[in-house]
């Protein structure tokens, strides 16, 4: 009985301790480029788009309001979402926190 106690709380310890999110950052990804109300898309995804020199992304963000940034250029603190792209789209980011260059 006290093995199988054992065996089982340390099973828990590894699954939380694999799952939990640490407070690491390294999958903050930060983008520079422009704000842009997204249209019609054959992808179908996010509520916006960022777009630079180099690419353009799909973004969303639960708690900066995007529409005030409309067509600035700036830099954003994302993750990206994970599943995506999908059918030949952009990578597609949740926006944490948008930054001016002004």
């Amino acid at each position: 009985m006290k093995i199988t106690f054992n065996f089982l709380t340390g099973l828990i310890l590894i699954f939380f301790s694999t799952t939990c999110n640490t407070g690491d950052n390294s999958d903050v990804l930060e983008i520079t480029g422009t704000i842009q109300e997204q249209g019609m898309t054959s992808y179908q995804y996010g509520t916006h788009t960022l777009t630079n020199n180099e690419t353009f992304y799909a973004i969303k963000s639960d708690g900066v309001d995007l529409n005030n940034y409309l067509n600035q250029e700036v830099t954003v603190k994302a993750e990206k979402i994970e599943g995506y792209p999908i059918e030949g789209g952009p990578d597609y980011l949740r926006v944490l926190e948008v930054t001016t260059s002004q």
